[in-house]
């Protein structure tokens, strides 16, 4: 049976979606450990109004305006444009988040997203993995096809060196962060700024796909596909809008993922404070591309969503 491809990812013959070896990734295991120690000496050693006050305010900037919006949205997705110097340091902010540099981001996007859209065999050996194994393979471990599709990232994005540079450091733009909270708070700022950031942020990530992608308030479906997304009624401003994973499975190339009323998408909001002042352009809706194939829109009293406004 044929292999479905995407943007970025294209099977051949050789390929095989089912047949890998999930190993133990040393360094992003290690990486999240040294942050997690950070975070827990800044909860019991360095406790503080001060450095929580940092610690949300570093989260929200850089989950925010850096991942949901740099990174998502704008880099993957391509759902609106902005100026080149903007976009740099949107996707620098998303860099912060401490998962990956854009190219890395991309890649563990994208190789996800091209497992999910597989009608041969389990989609990747994740689905369907109870909590505490998934959070393990997810965060620690990586998954190594035998046979790989042949994944390529555009030359546009690739061949820029303002991009290549960040993925060569991506671990050290902790750094550009860290000194400065340092000279303000000293290293009880770090633990909060930094440390206790980069944990919550990679363990909420990780939540919010292992629960989008379990059950929840479908909106829409995909005919055929194995793996559908779910939305998370009540999470909008906690994730900054990236909770309506249903909207965003029907949608992928939406700036808005808050489609319904009542949905809160403040990286949309965002997204649309850029546009005000001319810093944001060509912002994707639902409606301006084709619809997908096999996307069937649910009755509101199926899915307890109101219907689109």
């Amino acid at each position: 049976m044929r292999l479905h491809s995407t943007e970025r990812v294209t099977p051949n013959r050789q390929t095989d979606a089912i047949q890998g070896t999930i190993r133990w990734d040393a360094a992003k295991s290690i990486w999240f450990f040294f942050m997690l120690t950070g975070g827990a000496l800044a909860i019991i050693w360095t406790p503080s109004w001060g450095g929580f006050f940092v610690f949300l305010a570093t989260t929200a900037i850089t989950v925010c305006a850096g991942h949901s919006v740099g990174m998502h949205r704008l880099l993957i997705h391509k759902a609106f444009e902005t100026p080149k110097r903007l976009e740099y340091i949107l996707v620098w902010l998303g860099t912060l988040v401490g998962m990956a540099g854009p190219f890395g981001m991309i890649r563990e996007h994208d190789m996800r997203d091209w497992h999910q859209r597989q009608t041969v065999g389990p989609p990747h050996p994740s689905h369907g993995a109870g909590f505490w194994k998934d959070a393990w393979w997810q965060m620690h471990c990586r998954f190594d096809l035998h046979h790989p599709p042949k994944f390529e990232i555009e030359p546009e994005i690739a061949n820029d060196r303002v991009y290549q540079w960040i993925e060569r450091h991506w671990m050290a733009q902790q750094i550009v962060v860290a000194v400065p909270l340092f000279l303000i708070g000293g290293v009880e700022f770090v633990f909060w700024g930094v440390c206790l950031r980069v944990v919550v942020s990679l363990s909420g990530h990780w939540m919010v796909g292992h629960f989008a992608h379990r059950g929840g308030h479908q909106g829409w479906t995909v005919e055929g596909l194995p793996v559908q997304g779910y939305n998370l009624p009540g999470l909008g401003l906690l994730t900054f809008g990236e909770n309506w994973h249903s909207n965003h499975h029907a949608f992928p190339h939406s700036a808005r993922l808050g489609i319904n009323k009542g949905q809160l998408d403040p990286g949309y909001w965002f997204i649309k404070c850029l546009a005000a002042i001319g810093l944001a352009h060509r912002i994707l809706e639902p409606e301006d591309l084709p619809q997908r194939d096999g996307l069937r829109r649910l009755a509101p009293e199926q899915v307890g969503v109101p219907q689109t406004s």
